[in-house]
Parts: structure tokens; sequence; C-alpha cells
């Protein structure tokens, strides 16, 4: 069975999403695009919600680097009730049971399946025991404001797999949701 394996940003203090998040990008180093294009490689699905299609879909279609060339060209899956077309290449448009869906994507063959950025999907795999890897590559600026990663009432445990750090500061930490 294929893993889910959810690719999230994080400041210091926990903050994925928000204004000051857009600081993220300046930290970014060789070293560190290489990893995120070699984890894109090594993946067939990108799984997304509505929030992050829309908002990656503004960015990555702009860019014309190696990581972005592999974005552009996987098949990605949006979750949303409420988005009414994708004009974003390779995309499919999933309304109704997430779980149920996922869980049919996990079943079938080929390479593992990218989840980016932490919202109402990623909170809702992760719920139901579907996320198998959690990579958070935390940014070495407090945010102050914006999405914390874990809403309150959230919890889950997590094993510590591995850690990486890269020449501008950012540390890329792995963890495997206990069952």
């Amino acid at each position: 069975m294929r893993k889910i394996i959810e690719y999230t940003l994080v400041s210091v203090d926990g903050v994925f999403a928000g204004a000051a998040t857009a600081g993220f990008a300046e930290y970014r180093d060789d070293a560190y695009m290489q990893d995120g294009l070699s984890q894109a490689l090594a993946c067939d699905i990108l799984l997304m919600g509505r929030t992050t299609y829309e908002d990656f879909a503004k960015i990555w279609t702009r860019r014309t680097d190696p990581w972005a060339e592999r974005i552009n060209a996987m098949p990605k899956y949006v979750f949303s009730s409420t988005l009414e077309q994708a004009a974003w290449n390779n995309t499919t448009i999933v309304r109704g049971d997430v779980v149920a869906e996922v869980t049919r994507l996990k079943q079938q063959e080929g390479r593992d399946l990218l989840l980016y950025g932490h919202g109402l999907l990623a909170e809702t795999l992760l719920k139901h025991h579907l996320v198998d890897v959690l990579d958070l590559s935390i940014y070495p600026f407090v945010a102050g404001q914006g999405r914390p990663f874990f809403r309150e009432g959230e919890n889950t445990a997590l094993r510590f797999v591995a850690a990486k750090s890269f020449s501008n500061g950012i540390v890329k930490i792995t963890y495997e949701p206990r069952s």
C-alpha cells in the first residue's frame, strides 16, 4: 500500500498559514530545493485542499525550476465541495467522502502520495490515520500570528524518524504518526 507523506512548512512558533509565512522563500537554498524536488520525484500524486490548490496554482504555474516542472506535471487531486473548476493541468476535483477516496488512492499501485499543506484535508486524513509520514520544514523565524499547525483540541502522538538541517537555518523533521 502506498504511503501518504504530508509536507508542510511552519515557522518556529508553529504557524503554517498567514501573511507572515510569505517570508519562507528567503530561507531556501539549493540543498533545500533539491530535497523538495527529490521528495516530489518519489511520489506519483499530489493531494491538496481547495485553499492550498488555489494558492499553489498561482505560484507553481509561473515557476520554471525543476521542482515546479515536477509539481506541474504530477496528477493533482483537490478535495473541495466548493471549487467549480480546475484550470491547473492534471487536476481532478474530488467531492464527497474524502476518507474513502484517499483510501482508494492509497490502495492503488504506484509510488507514494504527497500532501502539501495542513488545512482541513490534512487534519481529516491525520485524524483517520491515513497520513503515514509527516515532514515539517521548520523555518528560523517567529511569525507571531497566523494559523497554527494544530488547532486546539487536536492531538496526535508522533514518533521521531529523522532530522535534516539546511544552511539557511531550515530544519526538516520527519515523524510518523503512532497508531
